[in-house]
């Protein structure tokens, strides 16, 4: 045992954590943050990304399910001529909906940086990639089978606008990926 330790008035703590700042090059500056106090946290470091609902993929995310709820309550509340087509209709505008929310909540509340074991933009990519394809064909189908009643051809117009907005979606997702990857590559 240490003797200082038993000295009166010493107290002992413990065992605790001990951080250091030094990367692991073990050259101070290169990848290491300054001595001191860690910073605090921005706005956008916290529980919800404050500056996110402002961006371009948030704005984009907000028109799609806006298109996307117009197209199912169109649809919803209109007479139907063929059951199947709509009702496929309703499942793929609806499904497709709750994705995009779901996405959108994930970088709103940063929940990625939480579950890193999944990889968001190929989630996201492969999201909009399987569900515009889905919501092009449930368009057609509907468009082709409304008969002139006005419901079901604006449900088939916003079905082909929503689809329009995830074809966006899908190629900011793969023109910034790539932009990205090329970017990182090249330093």
């Amino acid at each position: 045992m240490d003797p200082r330790s038993h000295r009166p008035g010493a107290m002992s703590h413990g065992p605790g954590v001990i951080r250091t700042t030094c990367s692991s090059s073990g050259i101070f500056g290169v990848g290491a943050p300054p001595p001191g106090p860690a910073p605090v946290p921005g706005p956008s470091e916290g529980l919800v990304a404050r500056g996110y609902p402002t961006t371009y993929p948030a704005l984009l995310k907000v028109a799609q399910m806006i298109s996307l709820l117009i197209a199912f309550l169109c649809v919803k509340n209109s007479m139907w001529t063929d059951y199947s087509a709509y009702s496929y209709f309703e499942v793929v505008t609806m499904c497709d909906l709750l994705m995009i929310l779901v996405f959108y909540l994930v970088h709103l509340f940063c929940i990625y940086r939480m579950l890193t074991c999944i990889s968001w933009p190929l989630a996201e990519f492969l999201h909009y990639l399987i569900g515009t394809i889905l919501l092009l064909i449930a368009s057609i189908v509907a468009a082709s089978k409304s008969y002139g009643i006005g419901g079901l051809v604006a449900g088939a117009v916003f079905g082909f606008l929503a689809t329009f907005l995830c074809t966006a979606s899908i190629w900011l997702s793969y023109k910034i990926s790539c932009i990205t990857q090329a970017t990182a590559a090249a330093v």
